[in-house]
């Protein structure tokens, strides 16, 4: 089988991610439990036109994917493969509201056609002209893990040679007040920096788009190797250090062979007690990132790690911004990372530099 390769990243963030010669030089603090993304100016990308038809999800995916096309010196590709958690929220809600407000009688289907959850996909394959392979994973918080598992099993064996995968997902304001209510959103501000002194239930939500060239030919610009991603529902009775153990073992390597864990807290204190079982046990002395306190919390936020992972073995660099301990590495060649969103859904992802 071949091996497979991310070539290019492109990233709409809380943060200025959309910037690829830049590294997180510039973090931006919030203070607040909800934040949007940072935007580009969408008129250098898509026509106005256009962009005022557009769901918020639906341009950041657009974008999102043509900067990681030119990142890849590409036109287009064989496949685009979309991963993501609520699909364009706004719409939905603007439909659900529709029929509440007009009695059910008289409704436009517009918002309806605009929220489905593969129209960040078919836009992406509209611009390009793509009539290849396009899929959307709706898998909650594995749903980019997901599309990036059938883009690399395309690409093993050799149905493709270059697909466009991501992760999206945007703020829907009624959706996020009842995950307010139910304690999965923090209910006070906090400054997103300090998320992990929060000590209280619930998260910061937030919203972006990750995209990747994923290919099974290498280049000089390629970012990593992608080894391997296993995903769980549920963990049972096992702990996750037995698990991340068993996932390195059978891919022939010792914690001591990880240079970086890249670790998903949130500042939940009912669910982080996974990523701490981790850090302060079998990946002590290994260096620790996090990265939930710069993008916050979507369906797709793993997609942000992957991102942070890809620039940090292309750059050999490491800011200070995602640094969770003291421990240092004289360089990063093997990067593990590990996601899950409330006791569910967990994920190991193994990158190693090109």
């Amino acid at each position: 089988m071949k091996t497979v390769y991310i070539n290019s990243v492109g990233s709409i963030s809380s943060q200025k991610t959309f910037d690829n010669s830049e590294f997180l030089d510039d973090i931006i603090s919030y203070e607040n439990n909800m934040i949007s993304v940072v935007n580009p100016n969408y008129k250098d990308f898509i026509p106005p036109a256009q962009s005022r038809r557009m769901a918020k999800g639906v341009k950041m995916g657009v974008v999102a994917s043509k900067l990681a096309l030119k990142d890849a010196n590409l036109n287009t590709v064989d496949a685009i493969i979309t991963g993501t958690g609520m699909g364009c929220l706004k719409d939905s809600e603007k439909f659900l509201s529709a029929i509440i407000d007009n009695d059910e009688q008289f409704l436009t289907p517009t918002s309806f056609i605009q929220s489905t959850h593969n129209t960040v996909g078919g836009q992406i394959a509209l611009g390009l002209q793509c009539k290849g392979y396009n899929f959307t994973y709706v898998h909650s918080s594995i749903s980019f893990e997901s599309a990036v598992l059938d883009a690399k099993l395309m690409l093993e064996n050799n149905e493709a040679n270059d697909i466009l995968v991501g992760g999206v997902d945007e703020i829907g304001e009624y959706t996020s007040k009842l995950h307010q209510l139910i304690n999965h959103i923090k209910k006070e501000k906090i400054t997103t920096t300090k998320l992990l002194d929060s000590k209280t239930e619930g998260t910061v939500s937030s919203e972006g788009a990750n995209f990747f060239v994923l290919s099974n030919k290498k280049q000089d610009f390629s970012y990593a190797e992608i080894i391997a991603i296993n995903t769980y529902n549920t963990l049972g009775d096992t702990k996750i250090s037995d698990l991340a153990k068993i996932f390195l073992k059978e891919h022939n390597l010792d914690i001591e062979a990880i240079d970086i864990v890249i670790l998903g807290n949130n500042g939940d204190i009912t669910y982080d007690g996974f990523y701490n079982e981790l850090s302060s046990g079998i990946f002590n002395n290994i260096q620790q990132v996090y990265y939930k306190h710069l993008c916050g919390e979507f369906n797709t936020a793993s997609s942000f790690g992957v991102w942070l992972a890809s620039k940090i073995l292309k750059t050999q660099k490491l800011p200070e911004a995602v640094k969770l301990n003291n421990v240092k590495s004289s360089s990063y060649k093997t990067i593990l990372l590990y996601n899950q969103y409330r006791g569910e859904n967990h994920s190991l992802t193994l990158l190693r530099k090109c």
